[in-house]
């Protein structure tokens, strides 16, 4: 099982949610792009993190 762990910033706010779009690491392509978290689990972040596990 491998893991990586995603960094998102910030991007927009829509009506019930917050879009955070994806910030690869260099030279590399984004592994989600875009997400939307919904507005009372994002609060006023700005930044977010999620980890991947991925069963080889």
């Amino acid at each position: 099982m491998s893991k990586k762990v995603v960094k998102f910033e910030y991007e927009k706010e829509t009506k019930n949610s917050v879009r955070y779009k994806e910030v690869p690491d260099e030279g590399t392509a984004p592994i989600i792009g875009s997400l939307y978290v919904q507005k009372w689990f994002a609060g006023t972040s700005r930044s977010i993190e999620i980890t991947i596990s991925k069963n080889d």
